[in-house]
């Protein structure tokens, strides 16, 4: 009896334990930082600010898009971090009046996040403002965003986002927005509070 009523205890004890490091572990900044880490820190913050555009969503399309694997290259052709495709990059390039030796320079990490922070902030204001539509504008290209915008196939909100046609697009906005929401409440405070000690 004495010996049931011992191990009813340690397991009672073994529960709290696990309940109150599940808790501890759900809660903590510094295990979601650990989770969700971000890389090219600054690389992020120079272009974001230097193109308007909030650097978590940078982060976050990038999370999506490559991992922070900068040497990829899909099967169509996007590369480095955030997946530009060649034509879209050259469009950039022309646009932003950035020097561009090589195909390779676009593999970077600084000029591949510095372009793609171009093109997410020209997206947002092509889009008024609404970073939804910029979203999935940046998976399935600005043709199909203003065709489905036009025709009132979709409304350009989150909460209307299964109305996008594209599986792909819906999965993708999704998940950047996921990682978005994920990074700002993990990094604002952090980052703000290195920003004001520089």
């Amino acid at each position: 009896m004495i010996r049931m009523a011992f191990w009813r205890k340690k397991r009672i004890f073994a529960i709290l334990l696990i309940v109150f490091v599940a808790t501890l572990f759900m809660n903590s900044a510094y295990i979601g930082r650990k989770l969700y880490p971000i890389h090219y820190v600054q690389e992020i913050k120079t272009s974001a600010a230097k193109h308007k555009v909030d650097p978590f969503l940078i982060a976050a399309i990038i999370r999506v898009e490559t991992n922070y694997q900068y040497h990829l290259e899909s099967s169509k052709g996007a590369i480095g971090l955030m997946q530009l495709m060649p034509d879209t990059a050259d469009w950039i390039v022309e646009s932003a009046d950035v020097s561009v030796k090589s195909r390779d320079d676009l593999l970077k990490t600084d000029l591949n996040i510095y372009l793609g922070s171009w093109y997410v902030s020209w997206l947002i204001k092509h889009y008024n403002g609404n970073m939804v539509y910029a979203i999935a504008a940046y998976n399935a290209g600005q043709g199909n965003v203003n065709k489905w915008k036009n025709s009132g196939v979709w409304d350009g909100t989150e909460e209307n986002s299964s109305q996008i046609p594209f599986g792909e697009t819906r999965h993708y906005l999704q998940r950047v927005l996921f990682y978005y929401d994920k990074y700002t409440k993990l990094y604002a405070e952090k980052w703000q509070e290195s920003d004001d000690s520089a």
